[in-house]
């Protein structure tokens, strides 16, 4: 997803995103174990997609934070 598109969505859909995203990594590090993966280049694209989300609720939550926090 193109951060974009992950801003425009609510934060309990950011989290369930980030939920998938890291089952898919487990799994892909499940299947790199038994030697079954054959694109390791996703590892690296997972890997990116996670901090991605969590960059952008990072945001969200600062952002929910400093609106509420000032007068």
């Amino acid at each position: 997803m193109k951060p974009e598109e992950i801003r425009a969505l609510s934060t309990e859909e950011i989290r369930a995103h980030l939920d998938d995203a890291r089952e898919e990594h487990f799994k892909l590090r499940f299947q790199a174990a038994t030697g079954q993966l054959t694109d390791l280049s996703r590892f690296k694209s997972q890997r990116k997609e996670i901090a991605r989300l969590l960059t952008i609720l990072r945001e969200t939550e600062l952002a929910a934070a400093g609106e509420g926090g000032e007068l």
